[in-house]
């Protein structure tokens, strides 16, 4: 939510009244900083919401086949595929989701990622894209980065910890008064005039998607580069002990993503992966066959690998065969399908087999919430994340009109709340300042430079204090 407009006609008492001025107050500097941030993620979230439904994360929604029968080998597909890239090597195949779409391939080729689409049926190459070049992929960068990399990881964590904000405070302003009903809160009043009205919707609209707007800052928040794999990630990773004393590579699940996507389970990123070359594992590709694409194709398909899944190509003398489906991929609808299998490249036996069911709580959380947070579990849920981004948008143009109406004609300064000349110590609101800086360090250094600024410069600095009041 940004911003309300003023307090309610009876104020209970003048220490409710300075409680209520000292959270508009913050609501409104929350909602000053936060405001475009949330537009800006409502906006990229959405492109990127219906490029996966149109395009495909991948594209491979841009071409089409006719389903012919069997399919031909998938090392048939493989060699098309390179073939177009010439001094290119395989990285990454890409299952066909429906009958009707192609197979894709990743292929390496000096600093490019290439995709190439192949008729599974035919072996023909259908087209080739180079990999974050799409709508896709720009919408994605701005929506974590700014397109400035840390920095701008950074100062969107920074809005996220202040959302937080933004809904403790606001459901604090909705909250019923002068013994009115909840219910009365509950609808918009359309019977005031202007402001009053916006008001009206922007309360209404905000309490509804609170709860829904703080799933999405914490999930998106468990992304960022310092609550999220510095701390929540962190005592969160899957343990590699569960590999059952299989030999370990110096690299980690991580290693995994390219170019800025994120192809592997949240939980799994930090947790070192397994290597080839022992006789280590459980039985997988039978002795005496090859342990190539097919075959591990095949295997894929025989342990519950159906439709969409990837399975990425090993990486040096160590690497492994990796079989990966994963909703945050959008390679199913259900979380609860999530698998991903390592194969030894030299014996075929399986080092690792982890499923949601292995994740701990917090790696279940994740693979839950990333998968609502892009709206991957069918068409309800793209829906509801469509109709929740154009709200997130409404909330903050409506805080913005109810501050411009707000505004004495001609002037020059911010009109914030008004600060409470005597409010003492207000030990809920410190309380919650206190568990929000703890919860989001990033967030919590600045409330507090903020509210330094605030009580200890700017009201002692007469045109300052005007600015900015």
């Amino acid at each position: 939510m940004a911003q309300i407009t003023d307090m309610p006609a009876k104020a209970e008492n003048p220490l409710a009244r300075s409680f209520y001025m000292t959270t508009w107050r913050w609501h409104f500097y929350a909602g000053l900083y936060v405001a475009p941030f949330l537009i800006m993620l409502a906006v990229t979230g959405l492109i990127m919401l219906w490029s996966a439904v149109l395009v495909g994360r991948d594209g491979e929604r841009l071409y089409t086949v006719s389903p012919q029968g069997q399919t031909i080998a998938a090392s048939a597909q493989a060699d098309a595929a390179l073939a177009a890239v010439p001094g290119g090597a395989l990285v990454q195949y890409i299952a066909p989701r429906t009958p009707d779409e192609p197979a894709v391939f990743r292929v390496k080729a000096e600093d490019r990622s290439v995709m190439v689409a192949v008729n599974p049926y035919r072996g023909a190459v259908l087209g080739q894209w180079e990999r974050r070049n799409a709508l896709y992929d720009l919408a994605n960068t701005i929506h974590g980065t700014l397109l400035v990399g840390d920095v701008g990881d950074r100062l969107i964590e920074i809005a996220a910890g202040f959302g937080v904000v933004l809904i403790i405070t606001g459901i604090y302003l909705w909250w019923p008064r002068d013994g009115r009903g909840l219910g009365r809160n509950l609808a918009p009043q359309f019977s005031g005039r202007g402001r009053q009205v916006w008001k009206s919707l922007h309360q209404t609209v905000g309490v509804y998607v609170s709860v829904i707007l703080l799933a999405f800052l914490i999930s998106g928040l468990t992304w960022a580069g310092i609550w999220g794999e510095k701390m929540t990630q962190a005592w969160s990773t899957f343990p590699a002990a569960k590999w059952d004393n299989v030999p370990l590579s110096d690299a980690t699940h991580a290693s995994m993503n390219h170019d800025g996507v994120k192809d592997v389970p949240w939980t799994l990123e930090q947790t070192p992966m397994p290597a080839s070359g022992s006789n280590a594992g459980q039985a997988g590709i039978a002795a005496g066959q090859p342990v190539d694409l097919d075959t591990v194709v095949a295997f894929a398909r025989a342990i519950g690998f159906n439709k969409r899944f990837q399975l990425s190509f090993p990486s040096g003398e160590e690497g492994v065969w990796t079989i990966a489906r994963d909703t945050m991929s959008n390679d199913s609808a259900d979380p609860l399908s999530d698998r991903t299998v390592h194969i030894d490249r030299y014996t075929g036996k399986v080092l690792a087999d982890v499923g949601f069911a292995d994740y701990g709580v917090a790696g279940k959380a994740m693979a839950v919430g990333i998968a609502f947070h892009e709206g991957d579990m069918g068409l309800w849920n793209l829906t509801l994340n469509t109709v929740f981004c154009l709200s997130i948008v409404f909330l903050s143009v409506s805080g913005i009109v109810m501050w411009w109406k707000r505004r004495p004609s001609g002037a020059n300064r911010l009109v914030a709340p008004v600060v409470p000349e005597k409010l003492g110590l207000w030990k809920g609101g410190a309380l919650v300042m206190l568990a929000v800086s703890l919860l989001f360090p990033l967030t919590g250094l600045v409330l507090v430079t903020v509210l330094a600024l605030d009580m200890l410069v700017i009201r002692h600095v007469k045109p300052l204090k005007r600015a900015l009041s």
